[in-house]
């Protein structure tokens, strides 16, 4: 699946998935997947669930690819992510070349990097396989996800998006106008001037923009301005916007 999507992104296609924050179901990736989700994010920066619950998650997501965002860059994070058997990681907060180059390292077997070795284990279905032709794919298969989300990171994304390994730049955007001394300002011309930079950058390392669309206006925003991979919005506000229309509606029938 993260193969697919990483061809969509190379032709140019849109790339559209959703976050998953709330409902640890073990149907929730499939019912994602059946709406038409090509990736699930599950996040373990703004939850509790420990590796147990994002275990289950990934193992019962099918027919899009599972991904996790993790709660800080490090190698043992990054690790276990993976070896739940996400097939990508995202990192928030990433303001540096470095630890760009730190993540990928951390996410790619040898001699792409350092991730320790473990076969016949969740990541890879407690398969007995070819295990050096193995990590040679999943090296080039999963996505590495680098968020952009404070003024360091937005000062450094060209740096950031060329480093060999990161597939795409995501825009964490409630932190990045925190962190540019305008909160929620989304309209501000200094945040949309950064949209703009990120994409930019992306393009111009032959990366891709990403970013959590709240609604159908936002992602045609994001959608001219060149992001390409689009998470829209999250299982517990979706669930919540459908429910109050709905309510609504029937309400206004009495």
């Amino acid at each position: 699946m993260t193969t697919t999507l990483k061809q969509g992104l190379r032709d140019g296609d849109l790339v559209l998935g959703t976050f998953v924050f709330e409902f640890a179901t073990l149907g929730i990736g499939r019912l994602a997947a059946g709406a038409g989700a090509q990736f699930v994010i599950y996040d373990a920066e703004h939850t509790g669930w420990g590796w147990e619950t994002l275990g289950r998650l990934v193992a019962t997501t099918r027919d899009a690819a599972p991904l996790i965002r993790v709660p800080h860059a490090a190698r043992t994070t990054i690790s276990r992510a993976l070896d739940t058997g996400a097939r990508g990681v995202m990192v928030p907060m990433v303001e540096s070349a470095e630890e760009a180059r730190d993540i990928v390292r951390w996410a790619k077997y040898p001699p792409d990097g350092v991730r320790g070795a473990a076969f016949g284990v969740a990541h890879d279905d407690y398969a007995a396989t070819d295990n050096v032709a193995y990590m040679r794919r999943v090296n080039d298969e999963h996505l590495v996800i680098t968020q952009i989300e404070t003024v360091a990171g937005l000062a450094a994304v060209e740096e950031i998006a060329a480093v060999d390994g990161v597939d795409v730049l995501w825009v964490g955007h409630f932190d990045l106008t925190n962190s540019m001394g305008i909160p929620g300002r989304f309209d501000h011309p200094d945040y949309l001037a950064a949209l703009d930079r990120v994409a930019a950058a992306a393009r111009a390392a032959g990366k891709h923009a990403g970013f959590m669309a709240g609604g159908p206006q936002e992602a045609e925003m994001l959608i001219k301005r060149g992001f390409r991979i689009l998470a829209y919005g999250g299982d517990l506000w979706i669930y919540q916007a459908a429910l109050r229309s709905g309510l609504s509606e029937v309400r206004g029938l009495g």
